[in-house]
């Protein structure tokens, strides 16, 4: 029966009808849910489809016409305020949120490369044993979040979903996930043998189980952006960011008050000190380094038009761009830019490994953000073989 209803529901977003849907943004006070009489509304909220953007009124209503592929509607969680962020869609959709604890100083952590599968979750019980210690108000996860779906037949790469959406349920604070390269499913068609009628093929199978692939909140005054800057040509994946979501990204800043951060969280890279190390040359198993992009030859595992991104965010403070991918902490920037460009390191083992010399561990980083500004970090490393 779930998968029954998961193809009508795709069955029925592949048409692209317009549909309306209205809802409203509201505190849910008690705590139960429901739209109840004495209940406010939010004002000002950011709701959108992936494609359609729109704005909750004073008293929080909103009305926004979607059609497409994508199943969801969802908000940008406004600060002061925590909850449920998507739904699917449906003629009347509310979003219950509860006025949360003071923002102003806050921790949160970033950490990637989970590649969840049955004999990671040691590594993920540790990971969840130090992140709840440290009493950080969420967790990013940039992506790879299972060990793969590139590859894998519709089965395994259920499973391995299954399994990562259950342990991020354990968490005390809420998991803010992007997609990576290993999450798109059976993409490598030469290996998984996936069509690419399958109704999951691709980022469907994510979105099924995690909700839309690119996405924003707010907390604390800084708005953090899910990016997904993971793109795929034929048999491979490559960085970029596709036409559609850089129209979503202006859409979703342009209603941010002026001086208001932008953190961005995506897997692979905007910019990778680490990746000079490596050659062009291409791998027997994984393919070519370097693929085509309007005629010009770019490295897959940088998003090569970073620059349209930056373009976007404009004159925005952009104090943080976090990524993984690479699978050891490192922060680069860009003279005469603000941006620190940080990846963390892999969740995954083994711990630790050798890269050109270098003793790589694995591990997170924990960010400590004040009034606004990112004020420290710390790499907390999970000490397992």
């Amino acid at each position: 029966m779930k998968h029954l209803l998961l193809l009508v529901l795709l069955v029925f977003s592949a048409q692209g009808q317009a549909v309306e849907i209205q809802g409203r943004v509201f505190e849910d006070r008690n705590g139960n849910k429901l739209l109840d009489q004495e209940e406010e509304g939010i004002p000002k909220v950011t709701v959108s489809d992936q494609v359609n953007t729109t704005a909750t009124d004073q008293d929080g209503y909103f009305s926004l016409t979607t059609g497409g592929d994508f199943p969801y509607v969802f908000i940008s969680q406004p600060s002061g305020y925590v909850g449920v962020w998507y739904y699917q869609k449906a003629s009347e959709v509310n979003f219950p949120l509860r006025k949360s604890a003071p923002q102003q100083h806050f921790t949160f952590i970033h950490a990637s490369d989970t590649h969840v599968e049955s004999v990671m979750l040691p590594r993920m019980n540790r990971f969840r044993e130090l992140a709840d210690s440290k009493g950080a108000q969420f967790i990013i996860i940039t992506g790879d979040l299972i060990k793969d779906a590139l590859r894998a037949n519709e089965d395994t790469a259920r499973e391995y979903f299954e399994l990562y959406v259950a342990e991020i349920k354990k968490f005390k604070t809420p998991v803010y996930s992007a997609v990576g390269n290993h999450d798109i499913f059976g993409i490598e068609r030469d290996k998984s043998l996936v069509s690419t009628e399958h109704p999951l093929y691709g980022k469907k199978m994510y979105r099924h189980y995690l909700g839309p692939n690119y996405y924003s909140f707010n907390f604390g005054g800084v708005h953090f952006v899910a990016v997904d800057g993971v793109d795929y040509q034929n048999l491979y994946y490559f960085g970029g960011v596709d036409a559609l979501q850089l129209k979503w990204l202006e859409a979703d800043l342009q209603p941010l008050p002026s001086g208001t951060p932008v953190i961005t969280f995506n897997h692979i890279p905007f910019v990778s000190p680490g990746f000079s190390f490596r050659n062009f040359d291409a791998h027997a198993f994984y393919g070519p380094r370097l693929l085509d992009q309007n005629g010009t030859l770019k490295h897959r595992d940088i998003v090569y038009n970073f620059q349209k991104v930056r373009d976007v965010i404009g004159g925005r403070p952009y104090p943080l761009a976090l990524a993984g991918h690479y699978h050891a902490a490192q922060e680069g920037s860009i003279a005469g830019d603000e941006t620190l460009f940080a990846q963390t390191s892999a969740i995954t083992g083994p711990d630790p490994f050798q890269y050109h010399g270098l003793a790589v561990r694995s591990g997170f980083t924990l960010y400590e953000v004040k009034d606004r500004k990112v004020v420290s970090s710390e790499f907390i490393p999970l000490d397992l073989p």
